[in-house]
């Protein structure tokens, strides 16, 4: 009896470990975020003031907007590397635009459209190199990762673009309600992709093609062409987030536009809890990966620790990510 008894505790008792472990699988890039969030509140001065808040939003907002696209690609079992060169694209071919001698409001109107377009180009450029040449995703958006910086630079003839626009820089610089005017742009896109992944035609096909692509092309489901479209709006966000980032800064370089982009947006796809083997997406758990990415750094920065130490923290957090993943998975 007593045997029963304890095979009766032990079983209970890996019980409640297996439902706390599901529970931190879960939750656990949700509880992250509240604990540094209160670790900041408790530890780091000033970190309520608007100034902080403010930086830390205008950081994040163009790392959110991007990784929303990449979760895109990732769930359908690809891999964008190109999105900060794209980004570097878009910044440089803003400023040609409304700078040239056209009308002061067609040249902004054009500033926004023809980078964003552009970027979206490449992003379709992309997506036909993994659909049409079936070219590993890995090694077809590294072309543009190591040839896009070469064309921002072609564009400007290697040169720094600095400028003074307010009506096109309030993409980057606009403050309604005191709030950074990106962060209702990154707010509202992860809205619509949120909505367009739980409840359109479009999302379950992104989930299919992830999750089983053999079995998603025997049911009818378009996979290339829902990979070209995960693609182009990964290029499109690419390119909308370039814009924000040089009117931030009120200048075009295409050597640091967008560099490193590709890391974090990975890392806030991995953090916030979609698979890198794709057939699942979440779009807010994205939002809280890249929060958390963000307050890691500036946590780390406001220490006085250095930069580079800050990236390879950010490695550390894409393994951690992954081995929760594989965890959950089996």
């Amino acid at each position: 009896m007593a045997r029963i008894d304890q095979a009766a505790d032990d079983e209970r008792g890996w019980a409640a470990a297996a439902r706390l472990r599901g529970l931190g699988q879960t939750y656990g890039a949700l509880l992250a975020l509240l604990a540094l969030l209160l670790y900041n509140i408790a530890f780091t001065p000033n970190f309520l003031s608007a100034q902080a808040l403010n930086v830390n939003l205008t950081q994040v907002a163009p790392i959110v907007i991007v990784a929303t696209g990449m979760t895109l690609v990732i769930a359908t079992g690809g891999i964008d590397l190109s999105v900060g060169s794209l980004m570097a694209i878009a910044g440089a071919l803003a400023p040609i635009m409304f700078l040239s001698p056209l009308p002061p409001l067609a040249g902004i109107g054009l500033a926004f459209v023809v980078p964003i377009v552009v970027a979206g180009l490449f992003g379709l450029f992309n997506g036909v190199l993994v659909t049409a040449f079936r070219i590993q995703p890995i090694i077809a958006t590294l072309v543009l990762f190591i040839a896009g910086r070469g064309i921002g630079q072609v564009v400007t003839n290697g040169n720094l673009q600095a400028f003074k626009n307010p009506g096109f820089q309030y993409i980057g610089l606009g403050r309604p309600l005191g709030i950074p005017f990106q962060v209702f742009l990154m707010l509202l896109i992860v809205a619509i992709v949120a909505w367009a992944m739980r409840i359109t035609t479009f999302g379950r096909y992104v989930l299919a093609t992830g999750g089983n692509e053999a079995a998603a092309r025997l049911a009818g489901v378009p996979v290339d062409r829902i990979k070209r479209s995960v693609y182009v709006i990964s290029g499109l966000l690419s390119g909308l987030a370039g814009l924000i980032v040089i009117a931030i800064n009120s200048s075009s370089d295409a050597n640091q536009v967008g560099l490193n982009m590709e890391l974090d947006a990975i890392a806030a796809t991995a953090v916030g809890g979609t698979p890198l083997t794709g057939g699942r997406a979440t779009i807010t758990g994205t939002l809280i990966g890249a929060l958390i990415i963000q307050l890691i750094r500036f946590t780390l920065l406001a220490k006085g620790v250095p930069f580079a130490v800050a990236q390879v923290i950010n490695a550390l957090i894409i393994l951690v990510a992954v081995y929760i993943q594989r965890q959950r998975q089996s």
